[in-house]
C-alpha cells in the first residue's frame, strides 16, 4: 500500500505541475495581448491627434472655395489666343489667316517643286464650338471626313493633314499637266486621269529592232497625302519583244521615284 499511496502522490504532484506551467503559459500571453492592446491604442490616439489638427487648421484656413467654371467670354478669349497663336507656328509651312468676327479664315497656299500653284480659303466659326462656315477646298478634298475625326479634337492635326492633302492633288495635277505640256508630242492620244489625279493613264510608245511598240501606263496613287504614286503598271502587246520588258521595270521604277514629268523625260532618253 506505501508504494501504491507514493504513486498516487507523484501523478498528483506531476498533473498540478502540468497545470502550474499552462496557467503560466496562459498569463504570459494575456500579457502579450494587454500590451499589444496598449500599443494599439497609443497609435488610435496619435492618428486621432493628426486627425484633429488637420481639421483645426482647416478651420483656421477657411473652407476651400471651388473654382467657378469658366465664362462663355473667357473660353472665347482662350480660343482666340490659341488661334493666334496656331497662327504663328503655321505660317512657315504655307498656312496663313486672320482673324474675323466669327473667328478665324485660313488661306492655305500650295506649291510643287519650288512652284507655288493654288490657295484655298477655310472660313471657319469658333463659338460656340468650332465649325466650317464656307470654304474653296475642292469637293473631292475628304473635308467632312477630316472635320469629323480632327476639327474638334485635335486642330493642329485637322490643318496639318488637310494640307497635305490639297499639297499632293495639286502636286499631281501639276506632273500631269507638265507631261502634257512638255511632252504631247511623244505620247500616243490625250492623257487620262480624274477629278483627284490620283489615276493617270497614258500611252507612248518605246524603239527596239527598228520597230515601235506602245506601253500603256497606269499610275495609281494609293495615298492621297502622296505625290508620288504607290503602283505603276505598265503593260505591252503580246509581240512586245522580251527584251523590253527589263525596260518597262526600269521606267516603271522610274515613275515611281520621280515626278512624273522627269520620270518620262529619263524614260525617253535611256
Amino acid at each position: 500500500g506505501v508504494f501504491a499511496h507514493l504513486e498516487m502522490l507523484e501523478a498528483q504532484a506531476h498533473e498540478a505541475a502540468v497545470k502550474q506551467e499552462e496557467m503560466e503559459q496562459q498569463a504570459e500571453k494575456l500579457a502579450k495581448l494587454k500590451a499589444r492592446v496598449q500599443e494599439l491604442r497609443l497609435q488610435r490616439d496619435k492618428l486621432r491627434a493628426k486627425v484633429d489638427l488637420q481639421q483645426n487648421r482647416q478651420l483656421g484656413k477657411g473652407v476651400v472655395s471651388v473654382p467657378a467654371p469658366p465664362t462663355a467670354r473667357a473660353v472665347l478669349e482662350w480660343k482666340i489666343k490659341s488661334l493666334k497663336a496656331m497662327l504663328q507656328v503655321f505660317y512657315l509651312t504655307g498656312i496663313s489667316g486672320k482673324m474675323t468676327k466669327w473667328g478665324v479664315c485660313f488661306c492655305i497656299s500650295t506649291a510643287y517643286e519650288g512652284t507655288y500653284l493654288d490657295f484655298y480659303y477655310l472660313d471657319l466659326i469658333i463659338q460656340p464650338e468650332v465649325q466650317i462656315r464656307r470654304h474653296s477646298i475642292p469637293i473631292f478634298i475628304p473635308l467632312e471626313q477630316l472635320a469629323k475625326k480632327y476639327l474638334q479634337t485635335d486642330f493642329r492635326r485637322f490643318l496639318s493633314v488637310l494640307s497635305d492633302h490639297l499639297n499632293a492633288y495639286v502636286g499631281r495635277r501639276y506632273q500631269a499637266d507638265q507631261l502634257q505640256e512638255h511632252f504631247s508630242d511623244q505620247i500616243e492620244g490625250t492623257l487620262q486621269r480624274n477629278s483627284l489625279c490620283n489615276l493617270l493613264v497614258f500611252n507612248y510608245n518605246v524603239s527596239s529592232e527598228s520597230k515601235t511598240f506602245p506601253f500603256n501606263v497606269r499610275l495609281l496613287y494609293g495615298d492621297l497625302c502622296c505625290s508620288l504614286p504607290t503602283e505603276v503598271i505598265i503593260s505591252c502587246t503580246p509581240d512586245t519583244p522580251k527584251s523590253l520588258a527589263e525596260t518597262a521595270a526600269a521606267h516603271s521604277d522610274l515613275f515611281r521615284r520621280m515626278a512624273l514629268h522627269k520620270a518620262f523625260s529619263s524614260a525617253k532618253e535611256s
